[in-house]
């Protein structure tokens, strides 16, 4: 696995906490310009420049990628973004409810991309991956990055210990919460040998950012006739996690009817798909079973353990369980890609969001599953396969505009 240090454009260290912004991708257009409103140094004017636009711009206009760039710049002509002033890579602490997640920032070559040393489980919708390949391409930068994770390695550990134990870059709490805490580390060599042995990582978050990364890179190099290998371009922006520190947290479900069925029709053919009791708990303790919300009432599902594939990785999901014996079956749902009945609640909202738009009518019922763990990811990524959609709900998520890749 190759990793590249990289002259980064930062915030200085009194504006980080200004600057850091949550990613493009969870926030919708009203979202992004609520938190950025009165803060100019808010990355958001960057990965969100729809904000400082007409509301009723189209979303793919290209003023909205000139604004984006004009951004950029303005943040370095004031000051707000620095240069580093020379290659470094950077340790990048994230601590919610009292665990602690530590990853490395450095760039990742769109070669490995390519040729699956950096291995994906999620399909990518060709209007995003064209929206934020001409972000890209438009910025000449890498504005955010991606999450990707590998399996733990004591000599990384190792190499961390000395770095977290001096005075960091930046240490500042977000409006959420989450402690961000960072360190740069001015001697990059031991990390990029250290790391070349890693044979695959693993994408968990940022699907779409990693492959406009990969496309706006080899645009590039289709285009300089002088293309020699080293350039920037090759290049892309991430921030590498050890496994077994992350957190996934549940993806549910929510139906907007029952399809024609009657509540108690439901309850009876879920009957059928394993073991239903009522339960105070609205979540289940543990795979292969789902709580559901229907008629104001939490009931637990509970699936024969001999009924689930275990040898395969996509089979025995619990999203895919849910999906194949209930969902399409009982409630008629066939394409949760497509079908506008369903809709789908991070698990960071909590159960309480489930009960809230049961109640209010938005929706019929709910479902609450178990997390899809780390272990699972890698293993259908592992199979070349794709996982079912939203099946995994990463947190916390990573800050913008603590670091930008430029080419």
């Amino acid at each position: 696995m190759r990793l590249h240090p990289f002259d980064a454009l930062r915030p200085t260290p009194e504006l980080a906490a200004q600057v850091a912004a949550v990613p493009y991708d969870v926030v919708s257009r009203d979202e992004a310009a609520t938190q950025a409103e009165g803060n100019p140094c808010s990355f958001l004017h960057v990965g969100r420049s729809d904000i400082d636009l007409p509301e009723d711009i189209d979303a793919h206009d290209p003023r909205i990628y000139r604004q984006a760039r004009e951004a950029l710049d303005a943040f370095v002509a004031r000051g707000v973004l620095v240069r580093d002033g020379a290659p470094a890579l950077y340790l990048y602490r994230q601590v919610m409810d009292g665990r602690a997640q530590t990853g490395l920032v450095g760039c990742v070559h769109i070669d490995d991309y390519e040729h699956d040393v950096i291995r994906k489980h999620e399909k990518t919708r060709q209007d995003k991956e064209d929206d934020r390949t001409r972000h890209v391409l438009t910025l000449k930068a890498h504005a955010e990055p991606v999450f990707l994770t590998y399996r733990a390695r004591p000599e990384l550990e190792a190499l961390a210990e000395p770095v977290l134990s001096t005075i960091p870059l930046y240490d500042f709490v977000a409006p959420d919460g989450v402690r961000h805490t960072v360190w740069r580390i001015s001697r990059p060599e031991p990390w990029t040998e250290a790391f070349q042995p890693v044979p695959h990582v693993y994408v968990a978050d940022g699907h779409h950012r990693s492959a406009s990364a990969w496309r706006a890179g080899k645009e590039r190099r289709q285009s300089n006739s002088a293309h020699r290998g080293d350039e920037e371009y090759n290049w892309f922006l991430a921030v590498l996690f050890p496994s077994e520190q992350l957190r996934i947290l549940p993806y549910n479900r929510v139906v907007r009817d029952l399809g024609g069925k009657t509540p108690s029709d439901v309850l009876q053919l879920l009957g059928r798909v394993g073991l239903v009791s009522r339960t105070k708990n609205p979540q289940p303790a543990g795979s292969g079973a789902f709580c559901v919300y229907l008629q104001r009432t939490w009931h637990l599902v509970q699936l024969d353990s001999a009924t689930i594939p275990g040898h395969n990785p996509i089979g025995s999901l619990d999203v895919s369980l849910l999906q194949d014996r209930v969902l399409g079956p009982i409630l008629g749902i066939g394409d949760p890609r497509t079908d506008t009945r369903i809709d789908f609640v991070g698990g960071i909202r909590g159960t309480a969001e489930l009960e809230r738009r049961v109640d209010s009518g938005q929706a019929a019922i709910a479902f609450s599953l178990h997390p899809t763990t780390v272990d699972q990811l890698m293993a259908v990524s592992d199979a070349g396969a794709i996982m079912p959609p939203k099946s995994t709900w990463f947190e916390p998520k990573l800050r913008s505009g603590l670091f930008v890749h430029t080419f």
